[in-house]
């Protein structure tokens, strides 16, 4: 297999995006093998690294089917389900606590 070509950072030749670029213009990878990637320094780490996809080599973007579209509303749904209590917090539960923040400080809670 041969080396991908790396770029600096910013210096990418046209003809080639990441994902979520080629997301932005409405364009998916679409099986497509890794084209190049881009190399971003960091000091005392080893660098950002991000793959580029040919732009002429990607497919359209899938359309959103009413059943993808229910199971996403519901995903999203049990993301905000709190295990403890079983409402709706109105937000996505954080899973560092893994239930609602009234439920993980009920002291906190009943103070203010």
């Amino acid at each position: 297999m041969a080396a991908l070509p790396v770029y600096p950072w910013r210096l990418a030749p046209d003809g080639l995006a990441t994902r979520r670029q080629l997301r932005a213009i409405g364009l998916r990878p679409g099986g497509q093998e890794v084209a190049a990637q881009v190399e971003r320094p960091r000091r005392r780490r080893s660098p950002l690294v991000a793959y580029l996809y040919r732009i002429d080599a990607a497919k359209p973007v899938r359309p959103m089917t009413p059943a993808r579209r229910t199971a996403l509303a519901k995903a999203n749904a049990a993301r905000r389900t709190c295990p403890q209590c079983r409402t709706d917090a109105g937000y996505v539960i954080p899973t560092a606590l893994g239930m609602c923040v009234p439920c993980a400080y009920p002291d906190d809670q009943r103070a203010a």
